[in-house]
């Protein structure tokens, strides 16, 4: 059994994405850092001194200064803000993704092209050669499908 699993986990598919899921860990973390340390300021600032992060709307109806704030006493809350961020990361992770792949696919041989369609066939009752498109046989006048 341990024999096996070793067979199974040494096959390059399953290490191949393994090392896939550790790479786009850590690169989720670079994007969660680049949109909240350095995006989100300059585009709060753009937007007059916004911090998406503290974008919230108390259910209880009570206004907080912060999402901490209403936290701690127990208010429930929309971070819309904290939303935004998500959809900012999410649009950036997709972009670079799109860019690797593109760049991939550059490099890959481009596929065999299709075999042409045949200029001729065979009639089915005298087994003589005739156009693709004809509908009736010009030797034996049977019918071709």
């Amino acid at each position: 059994m341990l024999k096996e699993f070793k067979t199974f986990i040494m096959r390059g598919n399953v290490l191949d994405l393994a090392i896939g899921v550790i790479i786009g860990a850590a690169f989720g973390k670079i994007v969660a850092s680049l949109v909240a340390d350095i995006l989100n300021p300059i585009i709060g600032l753009a937007l007059g001194k916004v911090d998406f992060a503290n974008l919230f709307i108390a259910l209880n109806g009570q206004t907080y200064a912060t999402i901490a704030d209403a936290k701690k006493a127990g208010a429930p809350t929309i971070n819309y803000g904290l939303f935004i961020n998500s959809v900012i990361e999410f649009v950036i992770v997709a972009f670079v993704i799109f860019m690797i792949i593109k760049q991939v696919n550059r490099f890959m041989p481009a596929p065999p092209p299709a075999p042409p369609a045949p200029a001729t066939k065979e009639c089915p009752e005298c087994k003589s050669t005739i156009p693709a498109a004809a509908r009736r046989c010009p030797q034996c006048t049977s019918t071709v499908a």
